[in-house]
């Protein structure tokens, strides 16, 4: 059995998984790293932590495995960045996380190039994308014509792992992580000098672009736990989100997958032409994959809070003892009795972009029992993302025309009432993956078309089953409940724009 390692680096700890060319998991890896937040506003990693727990991780899959893989992929947390001397890797400072806000000052005063950004980027202008990150790097360590000489490199989470495991050989990203840098032409696929200019990143400091399923340099086999005398390829890279949306098998327009965590992520498979939203969809245009992990372009949507809804249930008002228990009493009551909550519980994301709402919960009575607040919260999942994936059928041209499921995965896709009420809510079907760790799978997939373990994109999920949950008799009631939500989500937006 041929084995790849799959590599992937998240916001809270590296998971690796050596997946067999029959779709299992080999072998397993995972470790957590610590979170920094120097100050309000603030969070950083230390991305030597980062390289030594994912080496622990890779390690300890491989040992699960027994065996070496034949090529490694990479996947990370997309707009956390960092800045280091090639000459002193190891005394790198931390790394900028994407969740950080310290650079919305900068942003604000680039406010009259936001047009400018989107039409080249495809983004909006805003501190999570990582190039007022990378500028802030640079200028508070006073490295910027250390930089443009080359005396610092600058990249992404899988930039900085490809720089270390290949020893400094290689300096590279794929396209899907550098369109979420803000300094990326999705259109040309390559560095934009005009973007480089205005954020004061020198073009030169910026890893190669490499396709996503191809050459990032060879890997010594005794850093991740084998033989002296040995290499590994790595030979396939990918942003989380994208790996997903490839490790679920949408590699084609059309296609798409929500990710339910603590927010939740939706993209949706473009095609080969570059989809143009406007500002007022909340909507971002990305780089995605396709089927032989070649650049493609996907629209992608942020639901600011999904499963941190349920959490908010546990933790703030203390109703539900764990998360599942929100399944069994959504089950409990045949509706939520006329409640709806928008957890705008840090803002309103896609299709509404409205920072400054706030948590609403409408049409409560004396009634109103902990089973009708859980079922109204899982309900709010599904109606949030009915609302991105409207607003990308509307702007997507054919690809949203041709939308005809929805794949998911991410933890609250465990909850089959609330599978079951978003395929009623949507009106499509929804499936579930039988290995929803889908973004390591993708990065494998990836690597593992490269590398030539699978022949083809359909032999990499030949052995890929899925639950599937059809739009059912729930659809009626589902659809009169989208209304309620609407009104809900008009009372949030009022009150967030009528403060005073």
């Amino acid at each position: 059995m041929t084995h790849v390692l799959a590599i992937d680096q998240g916001t809270t700890g590296t998971t690796c998984l050596m997946i067999g060319s029959d779709g299992r998991v080999a072998g397993r890896g995972y470790r957590e790293i610590t979170q920094f937040y120097p100050q309000p506003g603030w969070v950083e990693h230390d991305p030597v932590e980062i390289l030594d727990r994912t080496l622990e991780a890779a390690a300890e899959a491989v040992r699960g495995a027994g065996e070496l893989p034949a090529a490694i992929g990479i996947t990370n947390q997309r707009e956390t960045v960092v800045a280091w001397e090639p000459a002193r890797p190891r005394s790198a400072p931390h790394a900028i996380v994407w969740q950080d806000r310290r650079t919305a000052p900068r942003c604000a005063e680039l406010a009259s190039h936001a047009r400018a950004v989107a039409a080249t980027t495809g983004l909006t202008l805003d501190p999570y994308f990582s190039a007022a990150k990378l500028e802030w790097l640079l200028r508070h360590h006073q490295w910027i014509e250390r930089a443009v000489r080359g005396d610092v490199l600058v990249g992404t989470i899988d930039t900085w792992l490809i720089w270390n495991l290949t020893g400094g050989a290689v300096h590279a990203t794929d396209p899907t992580n550098a369109a979420r840098t803000s300094l990326y032409d999705i259109g040309r696929r390559a560095w934009s000098d005009a973007m480089c200019d205005l954020f004061g990143v020198p073009r030169g400091a910026l890893p190669e672009v490499r396709p996503s399923a191809g050459e990032f340099g060879a890997v010594e086999a005794p850093l991740v736990g084998g033989p002296a005398g040995r290499t590994i390829p790595i030979a396939g890279v990918a942003g989380d989100q994208q790996a997903a949306l490839f490790g679920q098998g949408c590699h084609q327009a059309g296609e798409s997958k929500n990710t339910y965590g603590t927010g939740a992520f939706l993209l949706l498979h473009a095609g080969s032409r570059r989809p143009r939203p406007p500002a007022r969809s909340g909507l971002l245009a990305t780089v995605a994959c396709d089927a032989q992990g070649q650049p493609a372009y996907a629209l992608e949507a942020s639901i600011f809070i999904a499963g941190a809804a349920v959490q908010w249930l546990r933790d703030g008002l203390g109703i539900i003892a764990s998360a599942a228990d929100t399944e069994a009493l959504a089950r409990s009551v045949p509706s939520t009795a006329g409640v709806t909550f928008v957890p705008a519980l840090t803002g309103l994301g896609a299709p509404y972009w409205e920072p400054a709402a706030r948590g609403t919960i409408t049409g409560l009575t004396r009634g109103t029992t902990r089973a009708h607040l859980a079922r109204a919260a899982l309900e709010a999942m599904a109606y949030a993302t009915d609302d991105v994936l409207a607003s990308m059928r509307r702007y997507a041209g054919a690809a949203g025309r041709a939308v005809a499921r929805l794949r998911v995965d991410g933890g609250a896709s465990q909850n089959d009432w609330l599978m079951q009420f978003q395929a009623d809510v949507l009106d499509v079907p929804v499936e579930r993956p039988d290995l929803v760790e889908t973004t390591a799978l993708g990065a494998a997939g990836l690597a593992g078309l490269a590398a030539g373990v699978w022949s083809d994109s359909a032999a990499f999920t030949a052995g890929r089953t899925f639950t599937r949950f059809a739009p059912g008799a729930g659809r009626d009631a589902a659809r009169q409940g989208a209304r309620a939500w609407s009104r809900a989500v008009a009372a949030a937006l009022y009150w967030a724009r009528h403060a005073t």
